[in-house]
């Protein structure tokens, strides 16, 4: 057992959902500092069968499995998955508020190339708890939603996870959004399954479009799953016998209704940004190219849903930051790439 004391501990991870190998890391967290920080990744987003659960209602699950007398020691603080990682450390170290002169220990496991993270800050000291087990956060989601009922959910799950957040799952299913989120699982997986004979994981090329009029921009509500009535920018696949902006421009024509002279087009394309991190994409390997671009107009053209898109509609830049959890996959974080729209938004925590 490492006898070092520290001034601050600090747990990173995305605990969707909180399992006994989490547990494990903030309770010696708990051990090694007087003051520990859960950095709870993944947050600000909209409910989605990867990601189920509010920054919020995660710190629930950590706060309820604690004793009492060792809640008030715990800080919990969001941070976004910013698809940059130089971006992403700069958050967690404004999230962990480190000051000048503490020892500080970062508390993980570094099971896998997801704990690369773990190395990037190279100013704490890691304490790696070692191997817990066969702990998987989505095969414990699966089961949570794949499951024949709930009841049986829990029972399979109850040796990996805290009672409490046996108990909390309980409660959680009975919301109204739970049903939503178990087709999605299910439509996900039997989307999954129809590649799984593949020689080779399935790597998909789309497109998307961010449109700016003034100070709007075009948006659509997805019609289909996954990501059913959210937010997103007017895209879709590559066409074999298409450029990516043929394709971005059919596909914003066929759920919008957005048209202009080609000339207009050209001459109002801004820039072309690859977006390829490896998790931007629920659905999986997704790689896409966003084109932008800015227009100006006495008035907003008319546009309406349609094929994929369930609505479209102009919405203006100065409302965007505030719904952030309404958007699908990262498509918020495209917007925000050219946009710039977090660079005066916050971070929030929470004790």
């Amino acid at each position: 057992m490492n006898r070092e004391r520290f001034d601050k501990a600090v747990c990173i991870g995305r605990f969707q959902l909180f399992h006994a190998g989490q547990f494990a890391i903030v309770r010696r967290a708990l051990a090694l500092a007087p003051r520990v920080v859960v950095v709870i990744g993944s947050s600000h987003q909209a409910r989605s069968a990867k990601n189920p659960f509010t920054w919020e209602e995660r710190a629930e699950m950590i706060r309820l499995a604690l004793p009492e007398a060792e809640r008030g020691r715990v800080t919990f603080a969001p941070v976004r998955d910013y698809y940059d990682p130089a971006r992403w450390v700069q958050a967690v170290h404004a999230a962990a508020d480190v000051q000048a002169g503490e020892r500080v220990a970062l508390v993980g496991h570094r099971k896998d190339a997801t704990s690369e993270y773990l190395n990037d800050f190279p100013g704490w000291k890691l304490v790696d708890v070692g191997d817990q087990g066969p702990l998987h956060a989505k095969a414990l989601r699966s089961a949570l939603f794949t499951g024949d009922n709930v009841d049986a959910s829990l029972a399979a799950m109850a040796s990996q996870v805290p009672e409490t957040t046996v108990q909390f799952l309980r409660a959680w299913a009975q919301l109204p959004f739970f049903g939503a989120l178990r087709a999605e699982s299910q439509a996900l997986a039997a989307e999954r399954a129809r590649w799984a004979g593949s020689p080779y994981p399935p790597v998909f090329v789309t497109v998307d479009a961010v449109v700016r009029v003034g100070d709007h921009v075009l948006l659509i509500r997805r019609g289909r799953a996954p990501g059913k009535g959210l937010l997103a920018l007017p895209g879709g696949f590559l066409e074999p016998r298409e450029t990516v902006y043929q394709s971005a421009i059919r596909e914003l024509r066929e759920e919008t209704g957005f048209e202009l002279f080609p000339s207009e087009l050209r001459a109002g394309l801004q820039a072309v940004r690859v977006f390829d991190h490896p998790d931007r994409s629920q659905r999986g390997r997704i790689i896409t190219h966003a084109h932008y671009f800015a227009f100006q107009a006495d008035r907003l053209p008319e546009v309406q849903g349609s094929d994929d898109a369930q609505d479209a509609r102009w919405f203006p830049l100065s409302g965007l930051a505030a719904m952030e959890d309404q958007f699908h996959d990262d498509h918020f974080h495209i917007l925000d790439a050219f946009l710039g729209i977090l660079a005066a938004t916050p971070q929030r925590t929470a004790p």
